[in-house]
């Protein structure tokens, strides 16, 4: 299903236009106003400051929720290469065959998870989707099978460790799956329209250059907020570092 916004610059290049407008429409409404007087003008000031104040607000509320949940999936990819280092030690306590296999299959998760965060193509995430939970039952399988032929305290703490390398992926995904609600977005458009219609009421006859401050402005936040909250689309992405250090220490080893 196509999401606009995991496409941050198709926002910019929106809402630059949009609220463009909206200043020459505040522009049109200004030249059509009558009885405008000094008594209405400061009342229009104190309604446009108010106006600003509460766009700055939800901006600084919004920006705030995008950067939390950058850090969130950060975080999560961080524990993801934990869980899957620790397991791959702990999988030296099983046989030297269980132990091989279950290792081998380790280092091709971990591949598959490396791919998982570059991959943009939805048909090629599809394909590691698939592959990825086929390994998952395969991992679950190489520790199920001998955790049940010898249910001792050292095959739990094995079991164990496979369990938190499938929760970690599963965090992580809801992690991404977690974005600003669409409701915030509208309020966020919505608020910015008026500000730009006011704007441009106020700034009539003046220079065109002040029918543009406000529109880049909020286009380039917009923008902004967009790239940090998508974790695929745009310029601003999670690079699973951690994951490839382990990929080097695991292949090298």
């Amino acid at each position: 299903m196509f999401n606009p916004l995991d496409y941050p610059f198709l926002i910019l290049a929106i809402s630059l236009p949009i609220f463009w407008c909206s200043t020459l429409i505040g522009g049109w409404f200004h030249r059509r106003a009558r009885n405008f007087g000094q008594d209405s003008h400061a009342d229009f000031q104190f309604v446009v400051g108010g106006t600003l104040t509460l766009l700055v607000l939800i901006i600084g509320f919004t920006f705030s929720m995008a950067v939390n949940r950058y850090d969130m999936r950060k975080n999560y990819e961080e524990q993801e290469a934990n869980a899957i280092g620790t397991e791959y030690v702990r999988a030296d306590l099983l046989s030297p065959a269980d132990a091989a296999r279950v290792q081998s299959l380790l280092r091709n998760y971990l591949d598959q998870r490396i791919l998982h965060y570059g991959a943009r193509n939805r048909q090629r995430l599809r394909e590691i989707e698939v592959e990825t939970s086929r390994l998952q039952a395969e991992l679950w399988s190489a520790v199920a099978k001998p955790g049940v032929a010898q249910p001792t305290c050292v095959m739990a703490l094995v079991v164990s460790g496979m369990n938190d390398v499938l929760n970690a992926q599963g965090y992580t995904q809801a992690a991404w799956w977690n974005r600003i609600p669409v409701g915030a977005w509208c309020l966020v458009a919505l608020i910015s329209v008026f500000c730009n219609v006011l704007i441009g009421f106020a700034a009539h006859g003046r220079s065109g250059f002040l029918f543009l401050i406000l529109p880049i402005a909020l286009s380039v936040s917009l923008f902004l907020i967009a790239d940090i909250d998508g974790p695929r689309g745009g310029v601003i992405r999670v690079h699973p570092q951690n994951l490839e250090a382990l990929e080097i220490s695991l292949h090298s080893s």
